[in-house]
């Protein structure tokens, strides 16, 4: 029989915050799955939504995608925004060999949020869609959400509605409805800002975080030595300097609501993450399940506000607040101790301090393609297909997931689509690595936003948009502590002109000249 596919993608978390990765947030199901599992510890994504779902689901880089930078950030100068038509989805591949195809969650691939274009989901390989085209939102009044291509009115959501527990109860429904082996792609929002999250969920978070992000960060660090994370290759990193010591810190109390809140949209997620789970047990399809759990980038530091710079914020992902909560409740926009997070009239977010920890051991965060940005967690567990329950090293990326799950079930990649030739996945197959052989060795590479990254074995070379290169050797400094750029100029030069002849293979625009095109477009209208 061939195996079922379930790849299960969260959104803004950050590498440590799963009980598996040494967070004490307590995340049960998904411990059970990497329990029956491989765990990853040198995967990455590319920092940020949109070009993450893109590379997940075609394996490609994101570039070769028309999606690199952010849906609705395209513009001249820019990347279209949308998936293009030389690009096939998993979804596409897999209903072209007989799978059934199912999503629910966070599209995000779609400059289109309102009316159906080519590059929805829908249009994209998936025979049943529930869940959202837009990036962001209310988990309690959630907008641009449709079943198929039909909205889904704010009227029709219920009292008790909580957009992470339908993901979970669609998926599950998904799952016990197939009727031939399917693929199936679960994209949770959470714990993507803003901090939404159901009382009971919130109760269960009181107190865990009241020793602060210091204290938690190194216990953080023991848990991950103990269970062999990073066990050689990471010391803890500094603080980052803009983040005060929580002993210095005037707000205690408003910062410990932020970092509740934010875990109790975790413990949802993985409360629905059970949900799935406990549909593959029920229908006996879990040990023939490839079941893939991963981040979309790391822990995010953006801070929410009510300016106009946090309404152009929002405008970037395609977000409409509404003016008020469902009882009524005006809208509380912004991360200030007034605002009590966590209810359904804030808009809040849990900030650098916060992020700074979930990201433990790493530095940087979101956007950024050092390791804080673009290390995720990543668990697969198939247990008929001889994957190994044990942890693993070697270094992969995004790209490499499409070519693992093709091999593991057979299915061979599109190679056209109605007369126009299709860009092949450019990654590897990570499935002898994940069945005890040794690891495919390969260059990585990134760009987001002018922030551009190559790994070649143990040495990475780093660097922030107009800034130098960094060069790390990340078998004895994973937290990117000791810059040895200015010891080792041949092995920068190298490593340099690899990412340049790779950025231009796939087609990266220098950040630069976006940046001029777009100071260069006329002013629109408030």
């Amino acid at each position: 029989m061939r195996p079922n596919v379930l790849i299960i993608l969260v959104d803004d978390m950050g590498y440590s915050d799963i009980g598996c990765f040494g967070g004490e947030i307590g995340t049960p199901n998904i411990d059970r799955l990497a329990a029956h599992g491989a765990r990853l510890t040198n995967f990455y994504n590319t920092a940020r939504c949109s070009p993450s779902r893109a590379s997940l689901l075609t394996g490609l880089h994101p570039h070769q995608t028309g999606v690199a930078e952010l849906v609705n950030n395209d513009g001249p100068g820019g990347y279209p925004g949308s998936l293009n038509d030389r690009c096939a989805t998993l979804a596409e591949t897999f209903r072209a060999a007989g799978y059934h195809t199912h999503m629910t969650g966070k599209w995000h691939l779609a400059n289109e949020r309102e009316q159906p274009s080519d590059t929805w989901p829908t249009r994209r390989g998936f025979e049943r869609f529930w869940g959202t085209i837009s990036g962001a939102g209310s988990y309690f009044q959630t907008t641009t959400l449709h079943d198929g291509e039909t909205p889904v009115p704010l009227s029709a959501l219920g009292p008790d509605f909580y957009y992470t527990d339908e993901i979970g109860a669609h998926a599950a429904a998904a799952i016990r409805e197939a009727e031939r082996p399917f693929f199936g792609y679960v994209a949770f929002t959470a714990p993507h800002w803003p901090l939404h999250a159901k009382e009971a969920d919130l109760a269960e978070t009181r107190g865990a975080f009241d020793e602060g992000w210091d204290v938690l960060r190194t216990r953080r660090r023991q848990r991950q030595l103990d269970a062999g994370i990073c066990a050689e290759d990471a010391t803890l990193d500094r603080r980052d300097p803009a983040v005060p010591a929580w002993d210095d810190e005037p707000e205690q109390k408003w910062q410990l609501e932020r970092m509740e809140a934010y875990a109790a949209q975790v413990r949802a997620m993985d409360r629905a993450v059970g949900t799935i789970l406990d549909a593959l047990d029920e229908t006996g399809q879990r040990e023939n399940t490839i079941v893939v759990f991963l981040s979309d980038n790391g822990g995010c530091a953006e801070e929410l506000r009510s300016d106009p710079e946090g309404a152009e914020q929002f405008r970037r992902h395609h977000l409409i607040i509404p003016p008020s909560a469902p009882d009524g409740t005006p809208m509380k926009i912004g991360n200030t101790p007034e605002i009590r997070p966590g209810t359904a009239d804030t808009y809040t977010s849990y900030g650098r301090a916060w992020a700074n920890l979930s990201n433990t051991p790493f530095r940087m965060y979101k956007r950024w393609v050092h390791e804080g940005g673009i290390a995720t967690p990543l668990i697969v567990s198939w247990p008929a297909g001889g994957v190994s329950e044990t942890v693993l090293d070697a270094p992969n990326q995004l790209t490499d997931i499409a070519p693992t799950l093709l091999e593991a079930t057979g299915v061979p990649a599109l190679t056209e689509r109605e007369g126009i030739e299709l860009t092949p996945p450019s990654g590897r197959s990570m499935l002898g690595l994940l069945r005890g052989g040794p690891a495919d060795e390969h260059d990585l590479f990134w760009e987001h936003i002018g922030n551009a990254a190559v790994r070649s074995g143990r040495w990475k070379l780093v660097r922030e948009y107009e800034g130098p290169w960094e060069l790390y050797d990340l078998t004895t400094d994973r937290s990117e502590s000791h810059d040895l750029s200015t010891e080792k100029p041949d092995l920068v030069k190298d490593l340099s002109e690899r990412w340049q002849t790779w950025a231009d293979t796939v087609g990266v625009i220098p950040y630069g000249d976006v940046l001029a095109a777009r100071a260069a477009m006329p002013t629109q209208p408030a």
